[in-house]
């Protein structure tokens, strides 16, 4: 489908779904957004969900101005995706031994490594540039320095909520690692005290939300915001960098006979920020729960942890802000999920997939989540399939 534009205060809203289909909740978020004095354009993607000021699922273009909220708490989450030599004739029978080994190499929930994990000894890792970013540290908000020591031994771990690891199969059979996470605890703590911040400032006063306070282009409290926040996507993508060559080991070990290889890895941010050029303006375009998708670039689209996902690439339109959607994105509340679904609702939703099927993950469960087909229909005219994936080995935090 193509979009369908919604009158907005000060600029109209382009969906890329139905708007009969998106809850009253949501629809009033976009509504709010619309409002904006800075707001220069508003694109809504087929994942679109009720969020923290800002929906999840939604672009937004704004003029001199940046909306830490509309960023997420999770600065700077994302996906990696990288394709194998492997392929499903390789591939054990049980993969509880393989699917264990990951998570041993690898801490979910709130775990980490004992000691900070040193890039110097991962097979082939980029180190270029991993001294200078450790050294900005003491750059970043007084209120996280004392986190140091957590954020250093947080690098290269899962997390909880929807982040995973999987090992999936293309339709030709070829193995694929992908994961999902973002800027663990050090992220949220920035883009929380960001966020107190701006809410205190004048101009941010008579909003009709205070979840949408932003911050201004020429001022300190901006320019110590895009430092954190540019900062803090970093550390996510060097996060996910240090999982995947943590997960290739895993592989590289296990499949010692086959010797595995891989392609380039695939990486995509979902929650950030970034500065481009539409209509002959400069703009602060702010994806939560959107990934890039200008012509050519190679993205990630999952659906939930029993279903399946996307490579993809873009295809550049410019009425979305070269954007995507981030996933097939919540029908229902985590705590709905949990009152509707059941384990053995969860154990029949992931039939055939290696993993948790226990009460800690109910809220994740497949009927919690929109359709993933249906979400990649909705966005023909932003994407094109590459290739389609199902897991078979999920590991949950």
């Amino acid at each position: 489908m193509s979009y369908v534009e919604v009158p907005g205060a000060k600029v109209p809203i382009r969906m890329w779904t139905d708007p009969s289909t998106v809850d009253g909740g949501a629809m009033q978020q976009l509504q709010n957004v619309a409002t904006l004095p800075w707001i220069k354009g508003l694109a809504v993607m087929p994942d679109v969900h009720y969020g923290k000021g800002a929906t999840v699922g939604s672009v937004i273009a704004m003029s001199g101005a940046v909306c830490p909220a509309a960023v997420g708490v999770d600065i700077g989450c994302g996906m990696s995706a990288v394709k194998s030599s492997l392929t499903a004739n390789d591939l054990p029978e049980d993969l509880s031994r393989l699917r264990s080994k990951i998570e041993r190499a690898i801490p979910v929930g709130r775990g980490m490594h004992r000691d900070e994990v040193d890039p110097g000894r991962l097979f082939q890792f980029p180190t270029a540039g991993w001294d200078d970013f450790w050294s900005r540290f003491d750059g970043i908000a007084e209120s996280v320095k004392f986190r140091h020591e957590r954020a250093q031994k947080q690098m290269g771990t899962l997390g909880s909520g929807n982040h995973f690891i999987e090992f999936c199969l293309d339709e030709t059979g070829a193995v694929w690692l992908m994961l999902h996470s973002g800027s663990r605890n050090i992220g949220k703590e920035l883009a929380e005290y960001h966020i107190g911040q701006a809410q205190k400032l004048p101009h941010n006063q008579g909003l009709v939300d205070r979840d949408l306070a932003v911050f201004v282009a020429d001022t300190p409290q901006m320019a110590a915001y895009r430092n954190d926040l540019f900062w803090a996507q970093e550390y996510a993508k060097y996060n996910r960098a240090i999982m995947m060559a943590l997960f290739q080991e895993v592989v590289r070990r296990e499949f010692r006979k086959a010797k595995a290889t891989f392609d380039p890895v695939i990486s995509c941010h979902h929650n950030y920020v970034a500065e481009e050029r539409y209509e002959g303006m400069d703009l602060l375009v702010t994806r939560k729960g959107a990934i890039r998708a200008g012509g050519g670039d190679f993205g990630i689209i999952p659906g939930s942890m029993g279903t399946g996902s996307y490579i993809v690439k873009g295809l550049g339109n410019e009425k979305s802000f070269n954007s995507a959607s981030h996933g097939a994105g919540r029908k229902m509340s985590r705590s709905a999920a949990k009152r509707t679904f059941s384990t053995k609702d969860l154990e029949e939703q992931t039939r055939g997939v290696e993993c948790r099927k226990d009460s800690g993950v109910v809220d994740e469960i497949p009927g919690a989540y929109k359709r993933i087909e249906t979400v990649i229909e909705q966005q023909r005219d932003l994407v094109e399939v590459v290739a389609k994936l199902k897991q078979v080995i999920c590991v949950k935090g």
